[in-house]
């Protein structure tokens, strides 16, 4: 079989050809929950990269904001958990790309506030600062902080510059949380070559799936991390790896075993944990007794105060484990498969080292499990030779065709919103949802664009057209949907069209890739040079944006509650909704949010009462027209 590469200019599959990257450094990148790494191919030999002392290749996932602004990350910021926990954020991949609305039931698990009364709106953490002030900070920001850690790390390790990188990511990870992980990395100095599944990415650690030559095989994929738990069916056949099922829990891990723990021990000893401190406290004792019971059949910490032996825990497991192994069955039922079909089962993540965990999967299975390489190491191993791929190093292997930069389109504030990211396989159709920002608005313009920056002023224009007719009704009610079909030639295709009314409109651009190398390669130098700057404006855009329709709401509220807000409630409201308006106007993003927030708490318990008082009207009207009848 012929060897296979990417014309990223053309955007065609070539034979027996070097990729345009061959022989330069890529290093592979697992951004984890609990603790993340970074690994790179030496003399043909993945090797995850230790810290200073030449042992510890894990990087808590932590990062911690001191009084005096610096920045702390890793085994330095986990030291703060227990002394300043509201200003150390930890289990940041949980927050990726997630709602407030997502998270609110979990928030009381975290030391760290966070922030955004609208449940529909991506979370923000509120990390006091010395000056009373808060600072915010997007999931985006703090796990480019960490990126950038490993950045460093390696290139102290090789002494020399690294800027392109393959990152991995849950199966289940949907395209914005995969968007944010891209955002991170450019924000990070990272040219981020390629998102890989963790589950392929493990695969390819055990040298499953890597040569074209291989035959074809069946792999279950058993990841149990810190915080998230997913199971991943593969079929993988000639160097083409298909996710045929994958199912989980982004809520499981390895934290809620030390969680059973915790419950454990404060309902045998009545305990009152009333401070962060002492969950945190309880917490880090737990994780030190699940890790020593991998191994020992009893543990009793320093003190003495804690004790707990292996058959307790594994009882306190058990219904754990169970809801991974109900996981496990759904996705066998959804690729319609039976356990004696799958080949191989690869344990990844470091709770898979629980003994019971081993023993429960190999018995769901029916096989033994493979579980001979570091759980904790296996992603990051496989994301580098993912890399190396890249690169151009590994032979006989196949690299789909890919589109070379973003597509997107431009939203309020002239922000790029991308809808195809760069290095997606083609070809692929991607749809995402919008809305209007004006009540009453007919028309919405699509302005189709390229590039890697977060405004559109700094990327290359494609094409645009209007959608038309639209029903007036009030901003945020119509739902608009802007597909975008990427084909094999490289011809884009996007369709606008507004579900309640069905009206649609499209385009075809046919001058995607009417760029040479040396101008694509100018744009991604551009976004990783800007990335900070780019993210900077892209914040202070997103904060004026949300500022401003809370203000259109907060002048809707006055107009229809007038009837029973007092003029002391409406004065504090304009004063409020006043002080956002000047944040508006100035470029101070944390400034905007301060005042956001201000106004919002304020206005929450009124917004409350007035739901109350509709709720109360129309039980009265629905009860009077009863009588009538």
């Amino acid at each position: 079989m012929a060897k296979f590469s990417i014309d990223l200019q053309a955007g065609n599959v070539k034979e027996d050809e070097a990729v345009s990257s061959r022989g330069q450094l890529i290093v592979g990148i697992d951004l984890g929950t609990t603790n993340s790494l970074v690994a790179h191919v030496a003399d043909g030999r993945a090797i995850a990269v230790a810290g200073e002392d030449g042992k510890n290749v894990l990087v808590p996932s932590i990062v911690h904001f001191t009084e005096d602004g610096d920045i702390l990350v890793g085994d330095e910021a986990r030291e703060k958990l227990l002394t300043a926990p509201e200003r150390t954020i930890y289990s940041v991949k949980r927050l990726l790309g997630k709602s407030y609305g997502d998270l609110k039931k979990f928030s009381e698990r975290f030391g760290y506030r966070i922030i955004d009364e609208d449940e529909d709106r991506l979370v923000k953490i509120a990390v006091p600062g010395a000056d009373g002030k808060d600072r915010y900070y997007s999931p985006i920001e703090l796990s480019g902080h960490i990126l950038r850690h490993l950045k460093q790390r390696i290139e102290a390790e090789l002494g020399q510059e690294v800027s392109r990188a393959v990152i991995t990511v849950p199966a289940y990870f949907n395209d914005a949380q995969r968007q944010a992980t891209r955002d991170a990395g450019k924000l990070a100095g990272l040219d981020v070559l390629r998102i890989v599944n963790e589950p392929t990415a493990s695969s390819l650690a055990y040298g499953i799936g890597l040569k074209e030559t291989d035959e074809g095989r069946t792999i279950a994929v058993y990841d149990l991390g810190g915080g998230t738990f997913d199971v991943s069916i593969l079929r993988i056949e000639q160097g083409i790896f298909e996710v045929l099922s994958t199912n989980g829990d982004t809520f499981l891990g390895g934290d809620d075993l030390d969680q059973a723990i915790v419950d454990h021990w404060t309902k045998e000893q009545q305990l009152e944990l009333n401070s962060a401190e002492e969950r945190g406290a309880i917490r880090l004792e737990a994780e030190r007794a699940k890790k020593a019971l991998s191994t020992e059949e009893v543990y009793r910490s320093e003190d003495g105060k804690f004790s707990l032996d292996r058959t307790t825990a594994e009882n306190l497991f058990a219904p754990l484990v169970e809801r991974t192994l109900a996981s496990c069955a759904r996705a066998m039922k959804d690729a319609d498969l039976t356990p004696e079909d799958i080949d191989h089962v690869i344990m990844v993540g470091g709770s898979t080292r629980v003994p019971l965990i081993k023993q429960r999967v190999g018995d769901f299975f029916g096989k033994a499990v493979n579980d001979s390489l570091d759980p904790d190491q296996v992603v990051a191993l496989g994301a580098a030779i993912q890399a190396d791929v890249l690169a151009g190093n590994q032979k006989d292997v196949l690299l789909l065709d890919i589109t070379p930069l973003s597509l997107g389109i431009e939203t309020v504030g002239g922000l790029m919103d991308p809808i195809i990211a760069r290095n997606s396989k083609v070809p692929t159709r991607v749809g995402r949802k919008y809305t209007t920002s004006m009540d009453g608005q007919k028309n919405l313009k699509v302005a189709v664009y390229q590039g890697e920056r977060d405004m559109v002023a700094d990327n290359r224009k494609l094409g645009e057209f209007i959608l038309s007719d639209i029903p007036p009704m009030p901003a945020g009610i119509p739902q608009i949907e802007i597909q975008f079909y990427l084909d094999a030639d490289g011809i884009l295709r996007v369709k606008a069209m507004e579900h309640r009314s069905g009206q649609s409109q499209s385009v075809t651009i046919k001058s995607q890739y009417g760029i040479t190398e040396e101008e694509m390669a100018e744009m991604l130098l551009d976004s990783l040079a800007n990335a900070e700057g780019d993210m900077a404006a892209r914040a202070l855009v997103e904060a004026r944006n949300e500022a401003n329709n809370v203000l259109l709401s907060t002048k809707k509220f006055l107009e229809q509650n007038q009837s029973w807000l007092s003029e002391d409630q409406v004065q504090a409201i304009e004063r409020e909704a006043l002080k956002l308006a000047k944040a508006v106007a100035g470029t101070d993003k944390d400034a905007i949010n301060q005042a956001l927030q201000e106004l919002n708490d304020f206005t929450t318990p009124l917004a409350h009462e007035a739901l109350d008082r509709n709720v109360a009207a129309a039980m009265k009207g629905s009860s009077a027209t009863e009588l009538d009848e």
